[in-house]
This record gives C-alpha cells, structure tokens and sequence, in this order.
C-alpha cells in the first residue's frame, strides 16, 4: 500500500495567507513564505499553494510569491487560482511548482485538461474540486465557491479522468473550515470510482481520528488541512507518528522513526 500524505495548504489572498469557514470570514494566517518553509521541515509530504481570489479577480497568479515560495520548500508544490490557459501552466511551472492545481477553467474549457496533460504529464494536472451536498447528490462549484454548476461531482470526476488528470483535489464546502473532520461519505463515493488519486479537504479539525478516518473510511490517498497547521493546532510529525501507530502508512522524517 502506497503512503499516505498529509499536506497543507496556504490560501492565499493579497499575498497573505488567509483561512476561513465554509469559503467566507476569511482572517489572517501568516506568510506564506514563512509557513511554507516549517511545513518542509515538519515533514509534511507535499504543499498545496491557491491563490483563492486570482480567478474571482481575473488575474494570474501571484508568480512572485510562488516563486519565493517554491524556494523555500523541498516537498512537492501543487499551485492553483487564476490558471487559465497551457501558457499559465508553463508559467507557474517555471515559477517552481511541481504540479497546476485547475479548478473553474476547466469546468469552462475541459479540453484544457486534454491539452495540459499531453504537453507537460498527467502527474502536472492536478483537478480541484469544490463541491456542495444537494439533496442526495453533490454538485460542483466554481469560481471560489461562490458558482453552482449543474455538474455533479462524481460525473466530472469521471470526465476528468478520460481527459488525462493526474490527481483529484476534493473540497467539501459544507465541511470547509468547520473543523469537524472531514466529508468521509463524500470522500468515499468519489475514491470508490475513480482510479486517479484523491486529496481530501474541508473539515479536519485539531483530532487526529479525522485524518485516519477519512484514510480508512473515506479511502482517501491524501489528506489536505490548513487552520490546524497554521495555528499550531496539530503537529504534522505527531499527526504521523499517530498513523503509524494505528498502521496506516505514512513517510516519517528520520527523527520520528
């Protein structure tokens, strides 16, 4: 079985990083630059850098603070917000991400999805997801949250894949910044029928129950938190040292083992 990854995220809005619940009432919650630079050397697998206003704005990503960032860690960085066309990959590629996170642009222009993955590797495209619990089904949404689609989740899930994606990034917005652990039958239906690994996010909370939770329950390959890592919540070595304790796999740095 493949290791587990926990990673965090840093979404940023006006070059800070910022958090909020349920895609609102955002505050302040350091430099990115700065909690980039602990979260490599707390051992976190990867990092996932969104720009949650370039899209909403009309505007690329924040290069600069990609690039200062991309200096700082030696983890995988993922990169997302405001992407828009094969140029803006190649761009926040050079700018030192490993991977372009697409979100809104490609539920606008999936042939971009297509395009994307032959020019630069499936392992580049990463697909986020923002999706919303309607009755008995989820749907997806765009433009940071705020732009119901009538997509259900599950059926783009599908269609990303046939077009060449690498990864899925899951946000359940209805868990997003609750803190009360992670959207495990969401997680669940969408890891259960695909075959492209699935990042979970929205809802972890300062209990590491969630993270094995949505390991076991959800089948989840990835696990992605922000506020608990931010503030200091939840360490990620002890976050690991738990899920090896409770045989989930997992990368420990060499002072943990």
């Amino acid at each position: 079985m493949l290791a587990k990854r926990i990673i965090p995220c840093l979404d940023v809005k006006d070059g800070q990083t910022v958090k909020g619940v349920n895609f609102l009432n955002l505050r302040y919650a350091g430099d990115p630059v700065k909690l980039a630079a602990r979260y490599s050397e707390e051992g976190a697998d990867e990092l996932v850098f969104l720009d949650i206003t370039a899209t909403n704005e009309g505007r690329e990503t924040m290069r600069n603070v990609v690039e200062n960032v991309a200096k700082q860690v030696f983890i995988p960085l993922t990169v997302g917000g405001g992407i828009r066309t094969l140029e803006d990959i190649r761009n926040i590629l050079l700018a030192g991400a490993d991977k372009a996170s697409l979100n809104t642009a490609a539920v606008k222009n999936p042939e971009i999805i297509f395009q994307a993955s032959k020019a630069f590797g499936s392992q580049c495209i990463v697909i986020a997801i923002d999706a919303k619990r309607e009755a008995d089904d989820w749907y997806v949404y765009i433009n940071a949250g705020q732009k119901k689609t009538d997509i259900k989740a599950l059926d783009w899930v599908k269609t990303v894949e046939k077009l060449g994606a690498g990864e899925i990034l899951l946000t359940s917005m209805d868990a997003d910044g609750t803190q009360n652990g992670f959207d495990v039958e969401l997680t669940r239906h969408v890891s259960l029928n695909t075959n492209l690994p699935v990042i979970a996010s929205g809802g972890a909370g300062p209990v590491m129950e969630h993270f094995s939770e949505v390991f076991d329950k959800g089948a989840a390959d990835a696990a992605l938190a922000a506020s608990i890592f931010h503030f200091d919540t939840l360490k990620i070595n002890d976050l690991k040292e738990f899920m090896t304790k409770n045989k989930i796999p997992t990368r420990l740095m060499p002072s943990c083992i």
